[in-house]
C-alpha cells in the first residue's frame, strides 16, 4: 500500500530550530530516505519550493487564470513530502514517527487511493 507523508511548516517554524539543527535534520532525513530506498519502501521524497513560488491555475469560462501565491490562507505550507510503499498503515506510521520532522512539526500520513494508468 502506498502512503504520502506530508511535512508542513513555515519560515518561523523552520527558523526556530536554528541553522545547525536544521542541517542535522536534513542529514537525518537523507539517511532515513537512503534506508527506505534500500529496503524498497521509498517511492520518492521531495522538498517543494517556498510558497512565494506557488502558482494556482483555475479555469474560468474556459480560460486558464494563473495567480501567484498559496491557494489557501494558512499559517503553514507544504514543505516536503515522501511517498512510501509499505505493508500497511502501521508501517507507514512507524516510518512517519522516524522522520526527523515529526520531532518538530509533525508528519501527516495519507493513504494513496489509486494510481493513474498511463502509457501503452
Amino acid at each position: 500500500m502506498k502512503y504520502m507523508l506530508l511535512i508542513y511548516g513555515n519560515e518561523e517554524a523552520f527558523n526556530s530550530i536554528g541553522a545547525e539543527a536544521l542541517a542535522e535534520l536534513i542529514r537525518e532525513t537523507d539517511a532515513l530516505n537512503q534506508e527506505l530506498f534500500e529496503s524498497g519502501e521509498l517511492v520518492g521524497a521531495y522538498g517543494v519550493a517556498d510558497e512565494v513560488n506557488t502558482k494556482m491555475v483555475r479555469v474560468t469560462g474556459g480560460t486558464p487564470v494563473v495567480t501567484d501565491g498559496p491557494y489557501a490562507e494558512a499559517k503553514e505550507f507544504l514543505g516536503s513530502f515522501m511517498i512510501v510503499d509499505c505493508d500497511g498503515l502501521d508501517r507507514a506510521l512507524e516510518i512517519a514517527a522516524r522522520a526527523p520532522s515529526a520531532r518538530h512539526w509533525g508528519v501527516e500520513v495519507r493513504p494513496l487511493m489509486h494510481e493513474a494508468n498511463v502509457g501503452p
